[in-house]
């Protein structure tokens, strides 16, 4: 394995430990900031690296389409190109084909589909997925091409896709191949089927990878039946590899699925929440549109070291966010972001002392999840 993984302590379910790379240590539980088009949203990266994040998540369908995966490689690849030092992950760009491109054809080959940008024809195969992320992009880790069903999904349906992954993943391995100072995640699928994703669990460990993700939720599955999958899923992957749980999520979504066993996570949602005026804190979230924030001087989190969190009141946000002024939107996500560092920052803090029991009755003692 590339990437030796140190679990330094374990309560329960819930484990704290660190992900070794050439490019720096990811602590985990980690919260992977969306970088989608070679930046996370309204923020630079210096004000990402002042948040914690030891990580970064880049998008392999958007960076095909624009500036290409070709030209990536030739301006140094991903990390150069954005000027981020510390490890990047991409997905697999699957996903993304499925949500917002037009599919024109998935075959046992290769997914056909039409750019959301400008309608033009592209074909990927786990083989080209695996050359963009890992040759051309240069991410420290890379996902296989997979199959994601959307939720609800009937028994037949999640299977073929389960199964369509499994031989997707072997075929993005091949294409990997060996490699000292990258490595590759496999993704569990299976939908909200306990026998399909011990199937899917079981074939991706005969195939072999670096990590495992779990995927296939995060979909509108909604948080009862995503902790219903979670308390099974977590358990069939190894547990001496990290576990990834693919697009989520909310806070409480994450001190959940901590508390079954998951070590990675990656959302959109701490930058599309702040673009649009919702600040994430330790009682839940806030809408700095509302009227009662108008005359609060106080800061978002007087607590947090980021200057977005204890630098500004309540009020100026509120102002900047009716405005729609683009430094509100800057605020608020950067807030969220150092928010979301400072939430994993304490689980693994609650985990290695043995306290995480308490800290989740504490979290949601504290926490209301719709603001």
């Amino acid at each position: 394995m590339p990437f030796p993984f140190e679990i330094a302590a374990v309560e329960g379910r819930a484990r704290t430990g660190v992900l070794k790379t050439p490019r720096g240590d990811i602590r985990t539980p980690a919260f992977m900031p969306v970088g989608t088009a070679a930046t996370v949203k309204a923020l630079t990266v210096d004000q990402v690296k002042a948040t914690g994040a030891d990580i970064l998540l880049g998008n392999t369908y958007h960076l095909m389409l624009r500036p290409g995966p070709e030209r990536m490689e030739r301006l140094g690849g991903l990390h150069r190109f954005m000027g981020w030092d510390k490890p990047i992950l991409t997905d697999s760009g699957g996903f993304q084909v499925m949500s917002l491109a037009g599919i024109s054809k998935l075959t046992e080959h290769a997914v056909t589909f039409s750019s959301h940008i400008d309608g033009s024809k592209h074909e990927l195969t786990p083989e080209r997925s695996i050359e963009i992320q890992a040759d051309r992009i240069g991410a420290d880790i890379s996902m296989q091409l997979d199959q994601c069903v959307a939720y609800p999904a009937e028994k037949p349906a999640a299977q073929a896709a389960m199964e369509l992954s499994i031989r997707w993943g072997a075929r993005s391995k091949a294409r990997f191949g060996e490699r000292e100072t990258q490595a590759l995640f496999g993704i569990q699928q299976g939908s909200t089927f306990e026998d399909l994703r011990r199937r899917s669990s079981e074939q991706l460990q005969e195939i072999g990878f670096d990590g495992y993700a779990i995927g296939g939720l995060a979909v509108g599955e909604g948080h009862q039946a995503m902790c219903e999958v979670l308390d099974y899923a977590p358990e069939m992957l190894p547990a001496d590899r990290p576990r990834y749980l693919m697009g989520v999520g909310k806070p409480v979504d994450l001190v959940e699925a901590v508390w079954r066993g998951v070590d990675m996570f990656d959302c959109v949602l701490p930058t599309r929440a702040g673009r649009h005026g919702q600040a994430w804190t330790w009682d839940g979230p806030l809408n700095l549109k509302n009227a009662r924030f108008a005359e609060d001087q106080d800061p978002l989190d007087p607590t947090l070291p980021c200057p977005a969190s204890s630098g500004y009141s309540k009020a100026y946000l509120h102002h900047l966010i009716r405005a729609d002024e683009i430094l509100g939107k800057v605020l608020l996500s950067w807030h969220n972001i150092a928010f979301y560092q400072a939430l994993t920052a304490a689980m693994r803090a609650a985990i290695a002392e043995g306290r995480f029991a308490q800290f989740r009755r504490d979290f949601h003692a504290r926490h209301t999840s719709n603001g």
